[in-house]
């Protein structure tokens, strides 16, 4: 009965993320031309034109989140972990590489120019600093061979780096039923982003260190 549960679950799981990625997908497809005024970037223009290597660093953002995000989601498959061990290393480093060089530095970067003033800045800045260390933290746990710890560490990282999708599905849900002032939409959803992601992976993990 468990293992139908499970099974369901990560069914469930699998058919919700496969639709978020590939949401994700266009999204990053809009910016392919590398033009300094498409999409999101057509309310950032004061950013793009005073601030030096603005733009360089949103892209870099931009593009390195989608490779996080697959190589992310590959991890916690205990199926791919048994039976291709070099395969799951592999995709841990990448992801590691990933974030602790491009998607994490470039994030908080650009965080610091977020909209919705101050406390936005604040959550972006916050949310990049966490998943850096997270990151870190898990590659160094399993390098000392500590696998629980890396595994811990590792759902914290991907609960924020999985911010990219509850952000925008926040988003959605907010203007859909309250249709709240551009700024204060941002003061929302840079908060509701991820919080919620990491209240969750944490209960989740207080209830194994009760088993």
């Amino acid at each position: 009965m468990r293992k139908k549960l499970q099974f369901s679950l990560l069914f469930i799981w699998t058919i919700c993320f496969s639709y978020f990625f590939i949401l994700m997908l266009k999204l990053t497809w809009q910016y392919m031309s590398l033009k300094k005024d498409v999409a999101f970037l057509q309310i950032k223009q004061t950013e793009v034109s005073e601030i030096p290597f603005y733009i360089t660093f949103f892209y870099i953002h931009v593009y390195s989140a989608i490779f996080v995000l697959f190589s992310g989601f590959f991890q916690f498959n205990n199926t791919l972990l048994k039976k291709h061990p070099l395969l799951h290393r592999n995709l841990g480093k990448l992801y590691v590489f990933v974030v602790l060089f491009l998607s994490a530095p470039s994030g908080l970067f650009i965080g610091l120019f977020a909209n919705g003033g101050f406390f936005s800045k604040i959550s972006f800045v916050t949310l990049s600093i966490l998943w850096f260390y997270f990151t870190y933290k898990g590659f160094i746990s399993i390098k000392n061979k500590n696998i629980p710890l890396h595994k811990a560490f590792m759902l914290r990282s991907f609960a924020l780096t999985f911010s990219a999708i509850t952000l925008r599905f926040w988003k959605v849900i907010l203007v859909y039923l309250f249709h709240p002032a551009p700024m204060d939409l941002y003061q929302i959803i840079a908060w509701l982003g991820w919080i919620p992601n990491l209240l969750i992976v944490e209960y989740y993990l207080y209830n194994q260190l009760k088993k």
